[in-house]
């Protein structure tokens, strides 16, 4: 074999070389995010729920209602998602899954919770550095001047707050949507979205830590008028993206 030949064998192998580089960051970057979708505890528009999260580009999930959602965490069967994605309003719990949602945050498990998943579990006190605030319900034991309140169709104007993967690309979000009042939020949650609504809560869209986990919360996201939203797919989809590269 001659130089000409070596040369253009040696050629040859680097562009194969390069080739299937490309390819394998073709796969990886191809590969779905996963997200185990839960529900359960209050009523919602299912169809339009759902589409919105069929629509989601690069996203697979897995839909489970409560308690088996729960039942789940304890089996350990979270740890082969990217992200846990909680639309529930559950009010139960046991102590093993109170120990499983803790352990889940001790390795890291990436968390989304929307809407009325702030006011779960109001008798678990842990719940609420888990997700950084709370909504609290009315009840004998609940001081009055705590009770949270909400409010149905109303227009809710927001700003970004906090630019980070969640909010880019978004600026003034108008949803149609329900506001939450009088909710106690931690002073260590670092706040995305704000509004102005004076029967909302100021901060509507927040990122918490507890243990290793990444936690965001996004008030938005009532009914199906809201799903529909471009702005608020994008939100939904870059938290999930943000959300599954912390793992």
């Amino acid at each position: 074999m001659d130089f000409d030949d070596n040369y253009k064998l040696n050629q040859m192998k680097r562009h194969l070389l390069v080739f299937f580089f490309l390819i394998s960051g073709f796969i990886v970057n191809a590969q779905a995010v996963k997200i185990m979708l839960v529900t359960g505890g209050h009523s919602f528009d299912t169809l339009q729920f759902f589409e919105l999260f069929d629509a989601l580009e690069n996203v697979e999930y897995e839909h489970f209602q409560q308690p088996e959602a729960n039942a789940k965490l304890v089996k350990d069967l979270a740890s082969s998602f990217d992200v846990l994605v909680f639309y529930d309003m559950w009010k139960t719990i046991s102590k093993a899954e109170k120990d499983a949602y803790k352990k889940l945050t001790e390795q890291g498990m990436p968390f989304l919770f929307l809407h009325h998943s702030l006011a779960s579990y109001q008798n678990w006190l842990e719940f609420e550095k888990i997700i950084g605030g709370k909504y609290f319900e009315k009840g004998r034991k609940v001081p009055e001047e705590l009770w949270s309140t909400y409010e149905h169709d109303v227009w809710v104007y927001s700003k970004v707050e906090t630019y980070t993967p969640v909010t880019k690309g978004l600026r003034d979000l108008r949803f149609f949507d329900e506001v939450y009042g009088n909710v106690r939020i931690s002073d260590d949650v670092i706040p995305l979205l704000k509004t102005r609504h004076p029967k909302s809560m100021e901060i509507i869209a927040w990122e918490n830590r507890y243990n290793k986990s990444k936690i965001v919360y996004l008030q938005p996201g009532h009914d199906r008028r809201t799903y529909s939203e471009p702005d608020y797919k994008k939100l939904i989809l870059q938290a999930i993206n943000y959300l599954a590269v912390s793992k």
